[in-house]
């Protein structure tokens, strides 16, 4: 999903930048006086967004794979349940109280 917003905002970058390289004025309708500086800064910004969600979609996608073959192993090998190991009964000496061999 991060992925395709950052081609996105990528694309629509290019195209302000070579825009507005050519005449500031058309993405800048709304200024009095657009400079190719203040296009420059708009599609710096730009880029750093496209950049940092491409990032971020990429460490989200490791982490999905991630999880998944987690899961997958869990299923796969099982963590080993604990056995019950067998106490020895200790021997009541005869004579003393409750003993059978009295």
């Amino acid at each position: 999903m991060l992925i395709n917003a950052a081609f996105h905002t990528g694309v629509w970058t290019l195209l302000f930048f070579i825009v507005g390289m050519v005449n500031p004025k058309w993405p800048l309708f709304f200024l009095k006086k657009p400079s190719r500086f203040l296009i420059l800064i708009i599609a710096t910004v730009l880029f750093m967004i496209s950049a940092t969600l491409y990032g971020e979609g990429n460490r989200q996608r490791a982490a999905e794979e991630q999880a998944a073959k987690d899961a997958v192993s869990k299923i796969l090998k099982p963590s080993p349940a604990p056995v019950p190991v067998p106490v020895p009964v200790p021997e009541i000496p005869a004579g003393t109280p409750g003993s059978a061999k009295n």
